[in-house]
């Protein structure tokens, strides 16, 4: 049992770090939970249960709980390096490969996206025909075509593909490489898709609709979906991955361990 960790605590800990379940401790890094435990042993508790429990689920397969984990990590909007490592290194040892891994960081780059969904229509709102009037003029766009003609194009990228039509095909191009490479199925497709627009970074409603709808209409249940919002809601975690070892550290700079008795 580790010294400084009521009882139940310190055993899950223990177990949390033991060869044989490596990954048990899901979002958190390592000593963060040790250190919580010792400061405030009921909350640290309560915040494990919450926080693991999409890696104790079994819902999910550990593989695409650590691929979403990393979703959510290495999103633009995110960017946790901290929390990327944890989870490619967790993801490899679950047995992700490491095209899945590569294509998980291409659609946190794409996800950018989202900037001209947001600023294309009110820029035509703004400008009216002025905007349509400085619009790039008409190019072959194959890429937007194709979509098109398979029924994948979102009417949400119109304002940007009149705007700019050449650029909005680099980019649809870009974005069919990653979608098209069959490295993932269409469940996990959107459900990866799911922890990018849901995460608390982005939150981004349109995306999260579309995708939450796509992956029931791929085979999701209704409990996978739900058990990704848990994952990012876990992923949460960052701030006390990044808060409680520098709290440590400074309240350490300053004699301050005396500092905990008026929490007490």
């Amino acid at each position: 049992m580790q010294r400084g960790l009521p009882g139940k605590l310190a055993e899950r800990t223990s177990m949390s770090s033991s060869t044989e379940n490596p990954m048990s401790t899901g979002p958190w890094a390592e000593g963060v939970l040790d250190q919580l435990g010792q400061w405030d042993p009921n909350w640290a508790e309560a915040c494990r249960a919450m926080s693991t429990n999409p890696w104790s689920s079994d819902v999910l397969p550990r593989r695409l709980v650590e691929l979403v984990s990393l979703a959510v990590c290495v999103a633009c909007t995110n960017l946790d390096r901290d929390g990327t490592r944890l989870h490619i290194r967790a993801a490899l040892a679950a047995g992700a490969t490491k095209d899945e891994l590569l294509t998980v960081i291409k659609m946190a780059s794409v996800m950018s996206i989202h900037s001209c969904s947001l600023g294309a229509p009110v820029l035509i709102g703004e400008a009216g025909a002025d905007a349509l009037a400085a619009s790039k003029p008409a190019v072959a766009t194959p890429a937007c075509d194709k979509m098109k003609a398979i029924g994948q194009w979102n009417t949400a990228w119109d304002p940007f593909f009149q705007l700019d039509p050449e650029w909005t095909d680099q980019f649809m191009a870009t974005g069919a490489a990653i979608y098209g490479s069959g490295v993932f199925t269409a469940k996990e497709t959107e459900l990866l898709s799911i922890a990018f627009d849901a995460s608390f970074t982005h939150m981004y409603a349109p995306g999260t609709h579309r995708h939450i709808h796509n992956a029931l209409a791929a085979g999701a249940t209704v409990a996978e979906v739900m058990e990704v919002l848990k994952i990012c809601v876990a992923q949460g975690i960052a701030a006390c991955n990044l808060g409680v070892p520098i709290l440590a550290e400074e309240l350490a700079r300053h004699g301050g361990w005396r500092l905990n008795w008026r929490w007490k």
